[in-house]
């Protein structure tokens, strides 16, 4: 495999990196971690053991990614975000091996110093807004602010805010692409 890691980065044992990634300063990817394709790991990042990104993730600086986090390719991980894998933490009582699963669907995007609170997975293109705290499962293309965070609208896979019709169509502005609103979900127009 060919991928760039800066000589202050640590990899350990058992770890599958893709050709294209580049792992920058200081980070620390810990054992059996499966990193894809073209993935950019910014400086200060510690991926736990046995995390999986998809190709083309982009990690931005001091994001911690715990045990039980696994992301689908072109996830964007913004600065300083965070993700829990217990629930109810204490010192004094050891919970390895109780640790909950999050999972990121493909084209998500979470903003800067955004939690996710673990055992909730973030759908397909949704979009986490800086600093919001996600309690809860997020759907497919949703936009969600706050703390705790809330949904406030849908995005097209280009990130944009989408004005859905009275007959529930919208179109994003850079793509061109279609969506319909039906029953609460978004979904793409082929």
């Amino acid at each position: 495999m060919e991928y760039y890691n800066h000589e202050t980065a640590i990899i350990d044992e058992g770890c599958k990196i893709g050709d294209g990634t580049k792992i920058w300063h200081f980070s620390h990817i810990m054992s059996n971690c499966t990193i894809g394709q073209n993935c950019n790991i910014g400086q200060n990042v510690v991926i736990s053991p046995e995390v999986i990104l998809g190709n083309n993730v982009k990690v931005q600086n001091n994001v911690s990614i715990y045990t039980g986090v696994t992301c689908g390719d072109d996830v964007f991980l913004g600065p300083s975000m965070v993700f829990t894998n217990v629930t109810n933490p204490r010192s004094a009582v050891n919970r390895r091996g109780q640790y909950a699963k999050t999972h990121v669907g493909k084209g998500a995007s979470i903003g800067a110093n955004a939690t996710i609170v673990c055992g909730h997975d973030i759908g397909e293109y949704a979009f986490i807004g800086a600093g919001a705290v996600v309690t809860k499962d997020v759907p497919a293309y949703a936009l969600v602010v706050g703390n705790p965070a809330k949904q406030t609208g849908w995005m097209s896979e280009f990130g944009h805010k989408l004005k859905f019709s009275t007959s529930g169509e919208a179109l994003c502005p850079e793509s061109n692409q279609k969506y319909i609103l039906v029953s609460g979900r978004v979904q793409k127009i082929s």
